[in-house]
């Protein structure tokens, strides 16, 4: 099992077990029936010592070797069924806690795709991901293993307390008296220790960020020669770590070596007394063997105890900090307008369809049932104000309009609100003013996921999944066969070095795309954009990772992927956004300037010197 490794107490406890019992509730049966296994088990225990004293008393003094043989065959029989009660309750606690488990942790993930990128902002990517290692690991470890032992060590120790009571209440006392001083020493190193453990984890942190960072930097490590400065700098923190664990281990470590000590102690006193009690004539031999094999049992669970608690309060902080991420408000999407497949009738009409035909349209909810319009890229900002946070505008007054089929660029400083407006047209975040409109609907009235398929984009960071190029390409529409992702490639101008890996389409990808240049990621983003056929098409630094030769080498390519849709276009390159319909530029959140190539160089003005300045990439 693992161990207690300080840390920290949840802040609500009452709330955080209030909502495990949620999902313990539908496992009630079997939690009851795990219950009365432990009771079984523990009774057998307990009743089996006991029956010590009549045995010695009643079969081995007098002599009585056929009720000597009766008597063992029935105490063998008692430890056999709490032995039985024992693997039952172990291995029906084992399958209800990862029930349980496998619906938090599904749970936990759907929930996680329905929060806001806001959250993801405010959130390291590591913080996330501890709430399904580490926190559920340490709540899985305490079902699995805490709750039966804690209900078993305090029944035990309750049961093993009332019978030393029941044999000799006087010699009670000596038991009372050392199990008191066990507690005491137990808490006063359980808080010790405590500091020390929650100090190794920070330290244990801080080098595993260190490493996790050397490791993914090794090229600039070795570049500026930072081997000798990096390795002191670990060596500093590794002695830090050091310290810090020789100091939370050596409290830990004396914890059960002492209260041995101690219980050995405590059945010494206890068997000389009682040996005296029993030579006076006060106790009977058959008591006080039952009696001695008590003592040496009233140690061990005072010591479960206490460390299952430790360690269940430790899981319920986990617990906590898993249900706080799932109480997180997720997106809200209000939107009644659904898009649909549809058929376009020799007169023009529009029918729904139920398979791919290529046309899409806007299913809008009206008084009469419905009415479908044309999907066709239509986008308008109308005095759009946005920010981050309140009371720090990005954007202000942002009124544009992209046509279908026009290409619209976007250009400016870096922290101008260029990826922001691509942002608000995803509705990743929601505008504070104005409005945006989708082929003259609201886009507040369009369900999100119905609004994002009918969007594609390609961004600077490419991200590629684990599986092979066809899977990664057909990402962007599950549906579409091989000959459409080979398509979508030639279209990416991806087809040739695809072509040339060892197992072509069916290479694997991994990390990734580690295995791959930068550029050749891009291109395989920009198929998977491709293959979708949008009809409104997002490039966000969509070339930057890919040179001057093969920009022109795709150029065709794209071209032929954003005819007769409508693009929005982010580039430093200025060159890839001559031929754009409109040109915005972009400074502090607001549109300075905005025209064609042509009309912007003869204004002169901050365009001009952007592309001045940039003169070499024509």
């Amino acid at each position: 099992m693992a161990r207690y490794m300080g840390y920290k107490r949840p802040q609500n406890t009452r709330k955080v077990a209030g909502q495990l019992l949620h999902y313990l509730g539908g496992c009630k049966w079997n939690l009851l029936l795990v219950a009365l296994l432990v009771l079984i088990s523990v009774a057998a225990s307990i009743a089996g010592t006991y029956l010590l004293k009549p045995i010695i008393n009643q079969y081995i003094l007098p002599g009585d070797l056929p009720g000597l043989v009766r008597a063992l065959i029935g105490m063998g029989i008692m430890y056999l069924c709490g032995a039985l009660a024992t693997l039952g309750y172990n291995q029906l606690m084992i399958h209800t806690s990862q029930q349980v488990i496998h619906r938090i942790r599904a749970d936990l993930f759907a929930h996680v795709q329905k929060l806001p990128l806001s959250y993801f902002d405010a959130h390291t990517h590591g913080e996330l991901m501890s709430r399904f290692t580490n926190d559920v690991d340490t709540l899985q470890e305490a079902m699995n293993n805490s709750f039966t032992m804690l209900v078993q060590s305090f029944l035990t120790l309750a049961g093993t307390l009332v019978m030393l009571v029941v044999l000799s209440p006087r010699l009670s006392l000596i038991v009372v008296v050392f199990l008191v001083i066990m507690f005491w020493f137990i808490q006063f190193s359980s808080r010790r220790s405590r500091t020390y453990f929650q100090a190794q984890q920070a330290q244990l942190a801080s080098i595993n960020g260190f490493v996790e960072e050397m490791v993914a930097g090794q090229k600039v490590e070795k570049v500026f020669n930072h081997e000798k400065a990096n390795f002191a700098e670990f060596c500093r923190r590794n002695e830090s770590l050091r310290l810090a664990s020789t100091s939370a281990l050596t409290y830990a470590g004396m914890m059960v070596p002492t209260n041995v000590s101690l219980s050995y102690v405590n059945y010494a006193v206890s068997a000389c007394v009682g040996a005296l009690f029993t030579l006076a004539g006060l106790f009977d031999l058959g008591s006080l063997s039952a009696y001695l094999v008590y003592v040496r049992q009233s140690a061990m669970p005072l010591n479960q105890f206490t460390n299952q608690v430790n360690f269940l309060l430790a899981a319920l902080s986990g617990a906590e900090r898993i249900f706080d991420m799932m109480d997180q408000q997720p997106e809200v999407d209000e939107g009644d307008v659904t898009l649909c497949r549809v058929t376009k009738q020799p007169d023009g009409t529009l029918t729904p369809a139920d398979h791919y035909t290529g046309s899409f349209a806007w299913n809008v909810p009206d008084g009469q049932g419905g009415r479908l319009v044309p999907l066709q890229g239509d986008v308008r900002f109308d005095r759009v104000d946005f920010g981050y946070l309140p009371g720090r505008p990005i954007l202000s007054g942002i009124s544009l309009y992209a046509k279908p089929g026009q290409k619209i660029a976007f250009v400016g400083s870096t922290g101008a609100g260029k990826t922001t407006i691509i942002n608000l047209i995803n509705r990743f975040y929601e505008i504070q003013g104005g409005q945006i409109t989708y082929d003259g609907i609201d886009i507040r009235r369009i369900r999100k996921a119905d609004l994002r398929r009918s969007l594609s984009m390609v961004i600077q960071d490419t991200h590629l999944f684990t599986g092979t190029i066809s899977e990664n390409i057909r990402y962007g529409r599950l549906s579409a066969t091989d000959e459409e992702v080979r398509a979508a490639a030639v279209t990416a101008g991806a087809d040739s070095f695809i072509r040339r890996l060892p197992q072509g389409y069916d290479t694997m990808l991994y990390g990734d795309g580690s295995n791959l240049s930068q550029g050749q990621r891009q291109l395989l983003s920009i198929a998977r954009a491709a293959i979708s056929q949008p009809p409104v098409l997002v490039l966000d630094e969509a070339t930057s990772s890919i040179d001057t030769r093969t920009e022109r080498l795709i150029e065709k390519g794209m071209d032929a992927l954003m005819e007769g849709r409508t693009v929005f276009v982010i580039a430093h390159r200025l060159s890839t956004v001559r031929n754009a319909n409109a040109i915005m530029v972009l400074e502090k959140g607001q549109i300075i300037e905005r025209g064609d190539h042509d009309d912007l160089l003869e204004q002169k003005g901050r365009y001009y010197q952007l592309y001045t300045g940039q003169s070499e990439l024509d």
